[in-house]
């Protein structure tokens, strides 16, 4: 089960429908910021998590909503 504040990482199956905001990168580095866009995603179970694409590397998701 799923609950709020869980964390995901690029590439992990959604198992939860909801809104995950940006965590933090994989590799400890703190730059460069995602776009303000990339920030927090809307996901649906069954999906995968995305990379930050302005800055090519993979990141933490954390859940902050149920849908």
């Amino acid at each position: 089960m799923v609950v709020i504040g869980d964390r995901f990482k690029t590439s992990d199956t959604c198992a939860e429908t909801g809104v995950y905001r940006f965590d933090g990168y994989l590799d400890g580095s703190t730059n460069p910021l995602p776009r303000a866009e990339e920030r927090e995603i809307a996901l649906s179970k069954g999906e995968r998590f995305p990379p930050i694409r302005s800055a090519a590397k993979s990141c933490y998701w954390k859940l902050v909503r149920k849908a």
